[in-house]
């Protein structure tokens, strides 16, 4: 009976140690753009205009367990820099926007329905939309579910193309109807506090993340049970979202830039960029040497670069209609 009680006690120990660093957590990185209402719902979006006359809109996509702050902090500013208004939402469940779509809130579909309406919402009519990671699905979802809105695509170390293997163990047993909720709620927070610096090392490898990086870019968010619940369903139905997106990669019409670094050890680059590459007409992959999974942080400058060369492109393509 001690045993039992003392299980117990241990149990509710870290439910409520969750519950009280939530609050924290939400006290401490509440919404710092505007909520815009899709529907019944809303998505979260940081909103800077253009230094300057501006000429035309760019939308960033940000990948798994992370929010809008992460491509933010990285391209806002040399991006306003260069004349863009610049957009970085929440996906749906993730930060501070609402999930969408219920039992299909994971598909990129609809996740890039939401994402546009936001921006649509926001007076952004079309866009050249940059997506990483795992967040390029939902860019590759929208260029090909809404091509009048994507003037260009910019591709950053995308998830993109089937792969061997599955996911870690943690994404699956987050996602699971069953065991999820206990895992979110008692293990995941306490667990991802203590490894979440070796595992921001382990994304930027062989680069040394941003000293502030954790802070920057309000990453304990992930760690609140929703947030966590929404990033795990959405890396367990990678899977299958891939197999559904990747044969239609040829009808994508918005000039395409990938960008890849050569020592990415989270993704597959091979697969994913080259296969991008390979598969989008017209499609141009830049691989940075000696740069891992966060190019948009390690080499920002460049980045913007590529996303003024598919620009360009979509400039020279209007032109040529005309």
């Amino acid at each position: 009976m001690s045993i039992l009680l003392s299980l117990l006690a241990f149990v509710g120990l870290l439910g409520a140690l969750t519950a009280v660093q939530t609050r924290r957590i939400e006290a401490r990185f509440p919404p710092n753009g505007v909520r815009v209402n899709v529907g019944e719902r809303a998505i979260h979006v940081l909103d800077r205009p253009a230094d300057g006359e501006e000429r035309g809109a760019v939308l960033l996509i940000h990948g798994a367990s992370g929010n809008s702050a992460d491509v933010f902090a990285a391209l806002a500013h040399p991006l306003a820099a260069a004349g863009f208004r610049v957009l970085s939402a929440d996906r749906p469940g993730h930060g501070w926007s609402d999930r969408f779509g219920a039992k299909d809130a994971a598909s990129p579909s609809i996740q890039a329905a939401a994402l546009r309406k936001a921006a649509e919402k926001l007076g952004v009519g079309h866009a050249v939309v940059v997506a990483h990671s795992l967040g390029a699905l939902a860019g590759l979802a929208m260029a090909l579910d809404y091509p009048d809105f994507v003037r260009a695509l910019v591709l950053i170390a995308p998830v993109s193309h089937p792969w061997p293997g599955g996911v870690a163990w943690y994404y699956a047993v987050g996602a699971h109807p069953w065991l999820g909720a206990p895992f979110r709620r008692l293990v995941a927070l306490p667990v991802g506090w203590l490894r979440m610096r070796r595992a921001v090392t382990g994304v930027f490898a062989p680069n040394p993340p941003p000293p502030d990086f954790i802070e920057t870019t309000r990453l304990p968010l992930v760690l609140r049970p929703l947030h966590f619940r929404a990033n795990c369903e959405d890396v367990a139905h990678a899977g299958a979202a891939v197999a559904a997106l990747s044969p239609r990669y040829g009808e994508i019409r918005a000039p395409t830039e990938v960008v890849t670094g050569d020592r990415d050890g989270v993704v597959y680059a091979h697969i994913h960029s080259a296969g991008s590459a390979r598969d989008i007409p017209g499609a141009r992959l830049t691989t940075l040497e000696g740069v891992g999974h966060s190019p948009h942080h390690v080499a920002p400058e460049r980045v913007v670069e590529i996303v003024l060369d598919a620009e360009r492109k979509a400039e020279e393509r209007a032109a040529e209609a005309v």
